[in-house]
């Protein structure tokens, strides 16, 4: 074939074709994503995107409404899902995936390989405004643009889980749930583990003990200050009062908590602190003020992370494996996607206590 008889096809008209396609076998619903998300889908410039979506509206297969995006106008028996077709889950977070803690990563990529060995598969999908304070109508378009088996919330705020509750979507929380929310949930018993830690720090000699909570609005957070409080007051120990402070999770809000506790007339002898990557903003300010881990001030992290490890004084801190966690996850995930009803609403997994150098006993 000489090279002028060779047909080339354009890069948007590539883009065009893939998108018919996941019309025909129904990968969305009503509704196609986000431009944002499609270009990062198909790797592709906006520009490239457009001429795609142009030649598509041209044809009838969408229609473009100002304000809300490309609504799928095929007819219904082009929708529908092909026998056999694997099913989709789709996991649903606040940050996208390199904002992720390395433990959260870990489990996220166990649980996609044991989803691929059962036929399915995992995608992931991000935005805060999924999780603000009315997320409903970004809600109901995101259900709407996607076909999704069931979905998985992680760092979701009660609002999020009202709407999937109150609205019957099919969905299994990676948390725990708000009071009042009955939704099929995995997570490590917060409650459990800082209680189990207020007495840990109480048993070292610590009366003035303190927890550095994130102001997340994720239930797990709530449970531990509650397990927190719990230990020390069920202590009976009239010296030992709980103390509470909370931190945008940033390192400037963390050094301003931090400050406050250490200029205290009678500042706290020993911390808990309730996430992993917090942990490490803590000692760094403590050496900033000249105080020593654990000679001066004590320190546990409730969370764990591979890296800790590498620190010197070891942390003293909770693990359990990600493994674990996306194995007590596949369990509702599969019997929502067999149809079936969930026979364990709620999944409480127990981590070992990890007693590093990080604890001075008194």
């Amino acid at each position: 074939m000489s090279p002028s008889s060779r047909r080339f096809t354009s890069l948007p008209a590539q883009v065009a074709d893939a998108l018919r396609q996941g019309i025909d076998q129904g990968a969305w619903k009503d509704w196609l994503p986000g431009e944002r998300t499609l270009g990062e889908m198909y790797q592709v410039s906006r520009k490239t995107l457009r001429k795609a979506l142009a030649q598509l509206q041209a044809e009838g297969l969408v229609k473009a409404e100002h304000g809300l995006g490309n609504r799928i106008m095929a007819p219904k028996s082009r929708k529908s899902r092909k026998a056999g077709t694997e099913q989709v889950v789709a996991l649903l977070t606040p940050d996208p995936m390199e904002y992720m803690r390395p433990h959260t990563l870990l489990w996220i990529n166990r649980l996609k390989s044991m989803l691929i060995e059962n036929g399915s598969k995992l995608i992931t999908l991000d935005g805060r405004k999924y999780f603000g304070k009315q997320p409903g109508g970004a809600l109901a378009k995101l259900n709407a643009q996607q076909s999704i088996a069931c979905w998985l919330l992680a760092n979701s705020t009660e609002s999020t889980q009202r709407w999937f509750h109150d609205h019957k979507v099919p969905c299994v929380i990676a948390g725990s749930c708000h009071p009042g929310i009955d939704l099929p949930h995995v997570d490590l018993d917060h409650y459990a583990m800082c209680r189990h830690a207020a007495g840990v720090l109480l048993a070292a000699g610590h009366t003035r003990v303190a927890l550095l909570n994130e102001r997340s609005g994720r239930a797990g957070d709530a449970e531990s200050e509650a397990g927190f409080i719990a230990g020390v007051r069920d202590s009976r120990r009239e010296a030992a009062v709980p103390l509470v402070l909370y931190h945008d999770h940033t390192a400037a809000s963390l050094s301003r908590a931090i400050t406050r506790l250490l200029d205290m007339p009678n500042p706290p002898t020993a911390l808990l602190v309730s996430n992993s990557a917090s942990y490490l903003t803590v000692i760094s300010v403590l050496a900033q003020r000249g105080l020593r881990v654990p000679a001066d001030m004590s320190v546990v992290s409730r969370d764990d992370e591979p890296f800790l490890s590498f620190l010197v004084p070891t942390p003293s801190r909770y693990t359990a494996g990600p493994y674990t966690f996306a194995k007590k996850i596949l369990r509702p995930l599969m019997q929502i996607l067999h149809g079936e009803s969930v026979t364990t609403r709620s999944i409480r997994i127990i981590p070992d206590y990890h007693k590093g150098g990080s604890l001075r006993v008194l």
